[in-house]
């Protein structure tokens, strides 16, 4: 693990690697991680329900993954955990925070206002 400091915040980062059982390739890989239960919560399954029932949009590319699949059966993926969309002449930002058990739900709030500085600062440096 690394700690990668950026303009607003700081994350912890991870390479994960893992050698394939007989028979599976990348694309299993894919579809055991992802979606991740970082950005879904736990149990996953369960966790996507309330997601779903609760949440008044859809995320869109918010949590989904970026990156690619290459020819040697290689790949290589991000978390989407801070996203920039536009769709009709507007621009969405999306970003989260982990809530946890003992969560202070303002400070939270203050992480994601954190998160999203930098592209909104990028909007208005092109407006």
């Amino acid at each position: 693990m690394e700690v990668h400091k950026y303009s607003h915040v700081q994350h912890i980062g991870s390479r994960v690697s893992a050698e394939l059982r007989d028979g599976k390739d990348c694309y299993d890989a894919f579809d055991a991680l992802f979606p991740a239960g970082t950005v879904t919560g736990a149990p996953k399954v369960r966790a996507m329900g309330i997601i779903e029932d609760l949440e008044p949009h859809r995320r869109g590319p918010y949590g989904g993954a970026v990156g690619y699949f290459s020819f040697n059966g290689n790949c290589d993926f991000a978390i989407a955990i801070r996203t920039l969309f536009t769709k009709r002449q507007k621009a969405y930002i999306q970003a989260g925070a982990g809530i946890v058990y003992d969560s202070k739900p303002e400070a939270e709030y203050f992480e994601t206002e954190n998160k999203m500085g930098a592209l909104i600062r990028a909007l208005e440096a092109r407006a």
